[in-house]
């Protein structure tokens, strides 16, 4: 049986997995007011419970990306996914502020496989010029499962408490693991795969030899490298202040309640969801038109990166609730858009994707990790307005250290192993 269009399946089935990688992660975040007024967790010991999180995550983010290309892409991602539903199913029985932050310090270190491994499942899956567009798909999943966790995690923390969101997660994760091991291979070994599209795969690949094992710190010489790097360190908080601070924001100053997250806080997400395909979509349409993929895509990046901060810092101004939703959506849409994860895949070789994806999650979520500290502590005793301030000046520095370090996005960068030379294969978009 051959399936044609199989890589797009298989894109579908990584946005799933990062749809429920976030509906797991954002699950907390919508009961922060709820656990605050049941456990007495109070701001401040929430932002030490989402600063344990982002620890783990730092750490575990680059040896996930390891593990990845050591393991190789359908166990690694099993092993990971397998690893985040246990542990969701720990926090419904979590009742203590330290009890949570273990939860969440084991939730994020088994979570960080998830976007090495997506990325790397793109490498191996798609061609180049179509990589912007697969990873908008996948990450598209990040807005879907945190706009279904809104309405959920609402429904069933009022029906049924709200430990059982935690049981729902881990059940749908676990089910997703069963059907990644019945489906997923790579393309050269994957019986469904017709012959066209395993040619339209491999063009304009490098001559295929067994990959060698590439040192970290042959990664770590390159300018691309630390251009991916910075990139996501600039720009990850911006996604974990979304996740974990947003509905804490719209219920303490601007007078939502659960109820209230449960019937509107998905639309900022449909607008997250449609700025990851936007940010995959448009390039690949201004390259089938002529351009190439650096210019089009860093097109994409400088627009959003005006864009943002026009969102956050009409935030801060808007008079009424409803605009304050129109604002978070433009915000979020455009930030989408910028597709800061599609950045390896468009530099490096898919043998060390995961490794320099692993490297800038890491880097971002250390970053993140002390954001959310002293965001805490400046609502603590001020309110979100300098935090909104803050962050609308990340997505234009980024942007400038990409033009900077990477330079040309599509002139994918060999690192052979210890015994090679270095070469650069340029691939035109």
């Amino acid at each position: 049986m051959k399936i044609k269009g199989l890589r797009w399946y298989i894109g579908g089935l990584i946005c799933l997995v990062t749809a429920l990688n976030y509906m797991d992660r954002q699950t907390l975040a919508l009961l922060a007011q709820t656990l605050e007024n049941q456990l007495g967790i109070n701001t401040l010991e929430y932002s030490y419970i989402t600063a344990a999180f982002l620890i783990s995550y730092t750490v575990m983010y680059t040896v996930s990306g390891r593990l990845v290309d050591y393991l190789g892409t359908r166990r690694g991602f099993a092993l990971f996914v397998s690893g985040w539903s246990v542990v969701d199913l720990m926090h419904a029985f979590a009742r203590t502020v330290g009890q949570f932050a273990v939860c969440r310090f084991f939730l994020g270190a088994t979570e960080a496989g998830n976007f090495p491994a997506a990325v790397k499942a793109v490498s191996e899956w798609f061609p180049v010029r179509e990589r912007a567009l697969a990873v908008g798909i996948f990450n598209s999943g990040t807005a879907i499962g945190a706009a279904f966790a809104a309405p959920m995690v609402a429904w069933v923390a009022l029906n049924l408490g709200w430990r059982y969101t935690f049981v729902v997660g881990a059940a749908l994760s676990l089910i997703w693991v069963v059907l990644w091991l019945f489906v997923y291979r790579v393309p050269q070994q994957h019986p469904w795969i017709g012959r066209e599209e395993l040619d339209l795969i491999e063009e304009n690949q490098p001559p295929k030899v067994a990959p060698q094992a590439v040192p970290a710190l042959r990664i770590l010489a390159t300018r691309e490298a630390w251009g991916c790097i910075l990139a996501r360190m600039l720009t990850d908080p911006i996604s974990y202040f979304f996740a974990f601070w947003m509905p804490k924001f719209l219920e303490q100053e601007r007078g939502f309640n659960l109820a209230d997250i449960g019937r509107y806080y998905w639309i900022p997400y449909v607008g997250l969801a449609l700025g990851n395909l936007a940010g995959g979509a448009i390039p690949a349409c201004l390259i089938r038109h002529g351009w190439s993929l650096n210019r089009s895509r860093k097109l994409m990046m400088f627009i959003a990166s005006l864009m943002i901060p026009a969102g956050f810092i009409m935030i801060t101004r808007v008079p009424n609730p409803a605009l304050a939703i129109v604002c978070i959506t433009v915000a979020m849409f455009f930030h989408a858009a910028w597709a800061n994860m599609t950045l390896p895949a468009e530099v490096f070789e898919k043998h060390v994707v995961g490794s320099v994806t692993g490297f800038g999650g890491t880097a971002g979520s250390l970053v993140s990790a002390i954001t959310m500290l002293a965001i805490g502590k400046t609502v603590a005793v001020a309110s979100f307005t300098p935090v909104f301030i803050i962050y609308s000046a990340l997505p234009m520095t980024a942007f400038a250290l990409v033009c900077l370090l990477i330079r040309n996005l599509g002139c994918v960068r060999e690192l052979p192993g210890r015994e090679s030379e270095d070469t650069t294969a340029a691939f035109q978009g």
